[in-house]
């Protein structure tokens, strides 16, 4: 069976099972080679990439659909994810139908919700689903060589400049960094979600003040230079500051 034959077939199944002009799309952010990267599927259908997104079931919440979706579509659990808009422009999921007459589910106007979840992409095993060719990381900086469907990109942006504003209240890299992980690694990747370089000087004296750390009696081997302290993160300071916010930063 073609992608095509496959979406119309799926089109019936999703009429008595899914709500109409709703779904959930997921932005998932890794990090590595001091850079971000976005959990993207590319479709058999078309052949563009696009997030990881689906429909709520009638009987279903909300959260309990966005965690459904991504392991039907990506094959991955366990993901704490947080909504950040909603995207509603009028052609933004017929157009990608185009082909399709009027009757197809997919090609109803749909109002999605953007959802967003930071994760050490060394732990996660993605499997693409029945509707693609393959799933797979993608860096950031790859993004303009690719198209993207539908407005996933602006999906993608907007998740993009919420993390870049709640950097400032609440505390990042827990789930992007692996346990241990030395100063100059946390800065990459405060300066890849920001797009900027930073003070080092500064940037390692306000993280200190803000009692999120552990100091480990281990160092870092390997490199040409003195060999840098590792730390880790403090758990219960980090919870209390994604809970409370950050202070002093």
């Amino acid at each position: 069976m073609d992608s095509r034959e496959l979406i119309i077939q799926q089109s019936e199944y999703n009429k008595a099972r899914y709500i109409p002009n709703l779904s959930v799309d997921s932005v998932i952010f890794g990090f590595e080679q001091n850079e971000l990267k976005v959990l993207l599927l590319k479709t058999d259908y078309k052949k563009l990439w696009l997030l990881p997104g689906g429909y709520v079931e009638f009987s279903e919440d909300l959260n309990d659909a966005v965690a459904r979706v991504l392991k039907e579509r990506v094959g991955i659990s366990g993901v704490y994810l947080e909504e950040f808009g909603v995207f509603g422009r009028k052609d933004r999921s017929q157009s990608f139908f185009d082909e399709f007459d009027e009757t197809l589910f997919h090609k109803q106007r749909f109002i999605t919700l953007g959802f967003y979840a930071l994760y050490n992409s060394l732990t996660l095993n993605p499997i693409p689903d029945k509707f693609s060719e393959t799933c797979g990381w993608v860096y950031l900086s790859q993004l303009p060589e690719i198209e993207l469907a539908m407005d996933h990109r602006e999906i993608i942006e907007k998740a993009l400049m919420t993390l870049r504003e709640k950097i400032s209240i609440k505390p990042i890299g827990y789930n992007l960094l692996p346990e241990k992980f030395t100063l100059p690694e946390l800065q990459k990747l405060y300066e890849a979600i920001l797009g900027k370089e930073l003070n080092r000087g500064n940037f390692y004296r306000k993280i200190k003040n803000l009692g999120i750390l552990k100091r480990l009696d281990e160092q870092r081997r390997g490199g040409a230079h003195k060999a840098p302290d590792l730390y880790s993160f403090d758990e219960e300071h980090y919870n209390a500051a994604l809970k409370n916010g950050l202070n002093n930063w």
